[in-house]
């Protein structure tokens, strides 16, 4: 569990930063959608977490990010249920409560501002 994402609290908007590692993709509704990881999270500088997926948003996508770049952006700290919900027996990873970043707004590309999008 994120302990540090946590004691921040879902009450309002913070600022955060993240090294962008690499693109990923998951199964959404109408076909597989782009995500992207971001490593080595911070809030004013004390780690938040080791890593975060977001969906890749006009916003992440504006910033042209390349592995290795610092991105900053406000969220939202939410709750959310982790585990596997299925029926197989033989499959046992407990269902349990999990917090991450979600509503990234106001992204930047803080090592390379020049490659930011109008």
């Amino acid at each position: 569990m994120r302990k540090n994402l946590q004691k921040i609290g879902k009450k309002s908007r913070h600022r955060f930063q993240g090294t962008f590692s690499r693109y990923g993709s998951k199964n959404g509704y109408y076909g597989p959608e782009k995500t992207i990881l971001l490593t080595n999270s911070t809030e004013n500088g004390m780690p938040v977490c080791d890593h975060l997926w977001f969906n890749s948003t006009k916003g992440f996508q504006a910033c042209d990010p390349q592995e290795g770049d610092v991105l900053e952006f406000d969220a939202r700290v939410a709750e959310y249920t982790k585990g596997y919900f299925g029926h197989r027996d033989d499959v046992y990873v407990p269902v349990q409560e999990d917090y991450k970043l979600s509503r990234p707004t106001k992204v930047v590309n803080v090592s390379h501002p020049e490659r930011m999008e109008e």
